[in-house]
């Protein structure tokens, strides 16, 4: 009589590795992170050094910075976001012409210029297939396309690209009466303030509008754990 042995197969696991979905925290950080080295510190920059030593130099000072933190950025090996590389263009175009035209007028005539012509791409993006908050989207959190397709986030990026088309017009308009109306050093310090605080309350509903449809879309939250086959 032969007796058969008994063959355990070892199991065999498979990983599927979920893609990674970063916290509500993680999000607001990777933002405010964003908006400060772009916006707020060559702003403050340029306050005090205009204070200091003058406009002109408060212009170089500002432009320094935003490819300084560029090339930083690029040597440390981390991501360069899109408002970063916006902000040094739009710099590197208001010192050209400002210096070429030697007027100091035309440096904060023309954010006023931009944010028109901002808010004409915003609103003209509307009848694309991908709005420019879409395109802005990937520097803030993980994109790819099936992202894109979901109706609910089409949705999401269409207001939004309606929402910041119209804060560029109203910031474009507030500029302009504080540029005529007042000295160049108040209009520095009141745009600066108003702006930020504008820039501030519409990053707050862009993010709340944001972690709203992600939420519903199981979007946020931790990195999901593999599963085994």
């Amino acid at each position: 009589m032969s007796s058969l042995g008994t063959v355990t197969a070892a199991p065999v696991e498979t990983s599927a590795q979920a893609p990674h979905r970063p916290s509500l925290v993680a999000v607001i950080k990777r933002v405010s992170l964003s908006v400060l080295i772009a916006c707020v510190i060559p702003a403050t920059l340029f306050y005090v050094s205009m204070l200091a030593a003058g406009v002109w130099t408060a212009i170089i000072v500002a432009l320094v910075w935003s490819y300084g933190a560029i090339v930083w950025r690029k040597l440390t090996r981390r991501r360069t976001s899109g408002l970063l590389i916006l902000t040094a263009g739009l710099l590197t175009g208001r010192t050209i012409i400002s210096m070429v035209a030697d007027s100091t007028f035309l440096y904060f005539l023309q954010p006023i210029i931009s944010d028109g012509i901002v808010a004409i791409a915003f609103l003209l993006s509307l009848a694309t297939a991908r709005p420019l908050v879409a395109r802005l989207a990937g520097d803030f959190y993980p994109m790819d396309h099936e992202l894109h397709l979901r109706p609910r986030i089409q949705r999401l990026f269409w207001w939004l690209t309606a929402m910041w088309a119209a804060l560029c017009i109203g910031r474009a308009l507030m500029s302009l009466w504080l540029l005529l109306s007042q000295s160049v050093e108040t209009f520095v310090l009141v745009k600066s303030i108003a702006m930020l605080t504008l820039n501030v309350v519409a990053v707050a509903a862009t993010i709340g509008a944001s972690a709203w449809v992600a939420r519903k879309e199981g979007l946020m939250g931790p990195r999901l754990a593999p599963v085994a086959a």
